[in-house]
């Protein structure tokens, strides 16, 4: 028989409110889902649907209302924040819109900054490994104003990657590219994370990255719907 597959995370009955002047706005109605390891899960909606709320959550960057966040079994959301924040670190790789690098550092400084934050060394060989496998090799001693948005977000990419998480959690990563480079950071962050044996929750707008993915789901009125 086969090796079962490990679920990496696990939501339950997750509800999330916000208060928008007088009026409560349910974003997240009981939502559940799973993503085993190896899985890639696209969630796709209209803007203000609350994916990102929901990625957020899933980070622990963000706590329900009610329910549970589970990561690798561990009920995040019964963590205080400084714990989080480590337990984030250690297990979850984030890729955002924005390439969210740090302007001052080289592209070799900002894939190795998530081991500065945890106290874990990361090796020039792994670094250099890692880079060359998604193509930017030769750009690590360049910063981020000298690189395309491509190659920003490649570097983002490895950024997440470098600690070997057990979950990339990517939020519209090809929304600020052109439809070329689009297509290729797609396909590096799909086949990097596929290889890696880890979980991947991409939230999107892009049929082109949603198609990349194993399984769709989409975000309507608070709650998961099958795509």
């Amino acid at each position: 028989m086969g090796e079962s597959l490990q679920t990496v995370l696990r939501m339950r009955g997750v509800e999330r409110t916000y208060h928008d002047g007088n009026q409560d706005v349910r974003v997240l109605d009981d939502v559940d889902v799973e993503v085993n390891s190896g899985e890639r899960l696209a969630i796709t909606g209209e803007s203000g649907s609350g994916k990102s709320t929901l990625l957020h959550l899933a980070a622990g960057m963000d706590l329900p209302d009610a329910g549970v966040v589970e990561l690798l079994g561990q009920e995040v959301n019964r963590l205080a924040e400084p714990e989080r924040t480590r337990f984030r670190a250690r297990n979850i790789g984030l890729v955002f819109q924005d390439y969210n690098l740090v302007e001052s550092l080289t592209a070799a400084e900002n894939i190795e900054l998530v081991g500065w934050l945890t106290g874990t060394r990361t090796s020039a060989a792994a670094i250099e490994r890692l880079a060359g496998e998604l193509g930017i090799a030769e750009l690590l001693g360049r910063r981020p104003d000298q690189l395309s948005g491509g190659q920003q977000q490649r570097v983002a990419i490895a950024r997440a990657l470098i600690h070997q998480p057990s979950l990339v959690l990517a939020d519209e990563p090809t929304g600020s590219l052109d439809q070329a480079s689009a297509e290729q950071v797609m396909q590096v962050l799909a086949e990097s994370v596929r290889a890696r044996d880890c979980a991947l929750v991409l939230v999107t707008h892009s049929e082109t990255a949603a198609a990349r993915c194993d399984r769709r789901v989409s975000l309507v009125a608070g709650k998961l719907e099958a795509a």
